[in-house]
Formats: C-alpha cells, structure tokens, sequence
C-alpha cells in the first residue's frame, strides 16, 4: 500500500528511516513528501517524495555524480575515500560526465567556481602567495572588474606556484612590498592570505602596467565612500609603499570637500 513503509503504533503512524537499519557505505536513503515521484537530474534515481522508500544501491559512477553536485570541485582522494575507484573516475571523465580541471581535481561540466572558491584552491596550493593588485581590490568590493585570471603575488626569490585551475596571474614583490600589510581571511576550511585594502590600492596606483589607472582610481573612491578606509590610513599606506607620489592627486580631490 502506499502507507507500506510506515509502522503502526498505538494508533499513530510514524516512518521509518531505513538508514539506521544499516550501515553499508553505498546505501542510501532519504526523506522526501509523499505527493510526487522525484528523479534525480544526472543519476536517474526515481525516489517517492513523502516518507522513505526502500534503500538502493549507488553504483560507483552514481557515487561520484551524487558526490560532484554538493562538494564540486572535488579532489580525488576525498572521492576514493568515499567508494569511487581512479578507473570510474576516468571513465566518468572520458564519457563526458565529470570534468578534469587539474592534477587530482573533479567537478560536473558547465560548474563554475565562484570567485570564493577559487581563492579557497588557490590557498590550500600556494599557502604562501597573497591574493593582489585587481583581485583584492574585487573581494573587498572595491571595483566591478572581474579578472579572468587570480593575481597573486610571490616573493622575488619564491617559485612560481604550479596550479592549472583555477588560472592564475603571479607577480613578484620584492621586500617590504611583500610581507606587509597582509590580512588573513576565513573562508570555509581555508585561511586565504590577501592584502588590505590600504596597500591593495597602493599597490594599483604603483603598478600602473598591471592595473588601469582608470580601474585605481574608481577603487581609491568606492573606498571612501564605503567609508572601507579613511584618507589618514590611505595616505600612510601609499607613503609606505612608495606610491603617495601618484596617488597625492585623487586623494586631495576626493577629499576637498571633507
């Protein structure tokens, strides 16, 4: 009957998660309303809405789809861990239905990663780079420009990271450019190095053939106006680093008027 899964007590009808009646990694089973039947879009599974139906097996290839759409992108030890052997994996990504972005990492085709979650994998592979120059001036909300690729910056004497995605753009400061002014941000599991805003907006008026003037200078305002940094903690910063000489201008105009 369609009351099948549920278990009469004392007059009252409660349903029964089957996923306390067994512990098999590759069972699944969850809980859904009763008034319509529900496929999943990439494994097919055709599950009552309502209260439980019978648990069923995954196979490894529905393992790593399910896998791909709530933890993409996906490293292939996480995917192991879970049941799904390197052959699937690359079967899955000859077929088409799974994506390689990099050495070991996993994601469904049309995915994109957010600008977040970029700066995440970029953290956990080059935990010594500082995310810079257009990209820091756009996380913290400084500018509508949205690099193809994520700037960051290395030491004079430190090897350029290897990471194929996502696509970065590495420049190198020397010293103090380098270690100072570096703020750490939380984001999920990562701790992602990046400049603050002061020396991110003295490093774009210094670098002129990396940043636009134009894409500088609209920074430089949304600042102030977001009131994200006062004049006194700009000006300090740009003496510092060695750009108050092009920066002088904006911030005496911008700032006139009080």
């Amino acid at each position: 009957s369609r009351r099948g899964d549920e278990h009469e007590n004392s007059g009252n009808s409660f349903p029964i998660n089957f996923a306390l009646l067994t512990d098999q990694p590759m069972f699944h089973a969850r809980w859904h309303r009763w008034d319509a039947y529900v496929r999943k879009p990439r494994t097919k599974h055709e599950i009552v809405r309502g209260f439980i139906s019978v648990p069923h097996e995954l196979t490894q290839k529905q393992l790593l789809l399910e896998y791909l759409e709530s933890h993409a992108p996906a490293r292939a030890r996480d995917l192991e861990s879970i049941g799904v052997s390197p052959a699937t994996i690359a079967r899955a990504v000859n077929s088409g239905d799974a994506l390689r972005l990099g050495r070991g990492l996993y994601t469904l085709p049309g995915a994109d990663l957010d600008t977040n979650e970029s700066l995440i994998e970029i953290a956990k592979r080059a935990p010594k780079a500082v995310v810079c120059l257009t990209s820091a001036l756009a996380f913290h909300g400084l500018t509508d420009q949205l690099p193809r690729r994520i700037w960051i910056a290395i030491g004079a004497n430190d090897w350029k990271p290897r990471i194929t995605y996502p696509r970065i753009r590495a420049v190198r400061f020397r010293e103090p450019y380098f270690s100072e002014g570096i703020e750490e941000h939380r984001l999920g599991r990562a701790e992602v190095r990046m400049y603050a805003i002061p020396k991110s907006l003295a490093d774009a008026f210094r670098n002129r053939r990396l940043v636009d003037r134009s894409v500088a200078i609209e920074a430089l305002k949304s600042a102030f106006e977001q009131r994200k940094a006062s004049p006194s903690s700009v000006a300090e910063a740009a003496r510092q680093f060695g750009a108050w000489n092009q920066m002088r201008p904006y911030v005496e105009a911008m700032t006139s008027n009080g």
